[in-house]
């Protein structure tokens, strides 16, 4: 049986500041709420001194609240905006602290800042600053992950990288943020940062020395436990699987995804050309075979790795691509929020009907389709405006995984996601279908005369 792979623009939006990183909250009852950081660099006034004409990094912090209901009303809700140093990395830690999600924000300033989610007076979610700490002088902070990734809420520690090639492992206590290590890692920038959320002692490093490391924070960041020079060029992205152990995705500059056994770092499993630097790698919140990988000068794309996983040396086939972003494709992330058939409408609203293409004056646009045989569609009025997408969303609680047994092919999966461009400084929400095709009944035959 065949599959059908299709991708819908939910909204796009402007997010004035140049957007690099997208990051909705893991924890279920928050996990309505999407966080977006941006970057951008002023440079100074030629007529100005060289000190005062140094640039500088601004960003902005953006918070939404998310109700993909089956409308034509557009799912995301702005509630709050912060200015900020320029953002290079968002992450949410995978549990609540103090009962409250808490947002990590790697920043130009050399910071690590956290911030608190709480319920303003008029029942909107706000952020709150709570914790900061700089790393050190002159330098940017590039990336940060938690040791979270497990749902594990004992020993909460932060892991950065900076500008300086340095790595910091910092503590999170009652109202600290504390260093416990700070050390050299790479010669020039650490781009990227990660736990092994198998093993919280281990750490993962990617630099622009064109160097994947690994380090045990039990013996000490004197030198590490391996160094892999398999990468061509600088290790940008890295991830640890949080549903199978020892599985590790690192992406590059040189275009290249790699899975990893983390048993055995001489070798990786499965090499995958995408087409562009992978800048990001998102493992799906439950999907163990999903990897979303943001391909900066490619675009987005989600792969199926099961076989790699599986030790076949063989490629992570794309399953659906999304190539509706202009510019950089930097940020990218998963959604846990469940997507529902249908939202009840409240006492006040009139039910909702199911509105199709003739009654609503419509036209079903197809936007392109992907060699990977995913296709995104829009629907426009007759003045050429977009209407978001109307159709009805399945049930995700009673999806199991699709793509391990042959017996699950009558069964389809749809995902939430949001990305982010750089450049032309825009933030998209998405959603992704892959379901089986309808089988054909074989046609009977004509009577006999």
């Amino acid at each position: 049986m065949g599959w059908q792979s299709r991708t819908r623009t939910l909204q796009v939006f402007d997010t004035e500041l140049s957007a690099d990183t997208v990051e909705w909250c893991p924890l279920p009852q928050w996990s309505h709420v999407l966080a977006c950081g941006t970057y951008q660099l002023q440079k100074g006034d030629d007529k100005q001194t060289a000190e005062d004409s140094a640039p500088s990094r601004i960003g902005r912090l953006y918070l939404f609240d998310c109700n993909p209901q089956p409308s034509f009303i557009p799912p995301l809700t702005e509630t709050q905006r912060i200015d900020t140093p320029a953002v290079l990395d968002l992450k949410w830690c995978h549990v609540p602290i103090s009962e409250r999600p808490l947002l990590g924000m790697a920043t130009a300033s050399g910071e690590i800042q956290l911030y608190k989610l709480m319920e303003s007076q008029q029942g909107t979610c706000v952020l709150e600053c709570e914790l900061s700490t700089k790393l050190g002088p002159d330098r940017l902070a590039l990336s940060l992950d938690w040791s979270t990734g497990r749902g594990e809420s004992s020993d909460v520690r932060v892991v950065c990288s900076d500008s300086s090639g340095s790595l910091t492992a910092l503590s999170l206590g009652e109202a600290s943020l504390t260093a416990v290590c700070q050390w050299k890692a790479h010669d020039f920038e650490a781009w990227i940062s990660a736990f092994s959320y198998w093993d919280t002692q281990i750490v993962y490093s990617g630099g622009d020395d064109c160097k994947l490391k690994g380090w045990d924070l039990r013996m000490g960041p004197s030198s590490p436990s391996f160094t892999s020079k398999r990468h061509t060029m600088g290790v940008c992205s890295i991830h640890s699987n949080p549903h199978r152990e020892h599985i590790l995705a690192t992406g590059s500059y040189d275009e290249n995804l790699l899975l990893w056994d983390g048993r055995n770092m001489k070798q990786p499993l499965s090499e995958t050309a995408v087409g562009g630097g992978v800048w990001r790698l998102k493992w799906h919140p439950s999907q163990e075979h999903l990897l979303l990988a943001a391909c900066m000068h490619n675009d987005f794309h989600i792969l199926h790795c099961q076989k790699a996983m599986e030790g076949q040396d063989a490629p992570c086939p794309v399953l659906a691509s999304y190539i509706l972003h202009n510019s950089l494709a930097y940020g990218a992330d998963w959604s846990r929020l469940p997507l529902s058939n249908s939202t009840p409408p409240s006492p006040q609203e009139p039910p909702q009907t199911s509105v199709g293409l003739t009654e609503s004056g419509g036209h079903l646009r197809i936007q392109y389709e992907s060699p990977t045989g995913s296709f995104d569609t829009s629907l426009e009025d007759d003045s050429g405006r977009y209407i978001p997408d109307q159709c009805s969303l399945p049930e995700k609680s009673s999806i199991p995984d699709p793509f391990t047994s042959p017996a699950r092919d009558s069964q389809s999966l749809s995902c939430l996601m949001a990305t982010c461009s750089f450049y032309d400084h825009m933030m998209h929400v998405w959603r992704w279908d892959w379901s089986p095709e309808e089988q054909q009944k074989p046609s009977e035959p004509a009577p006999s005369s």
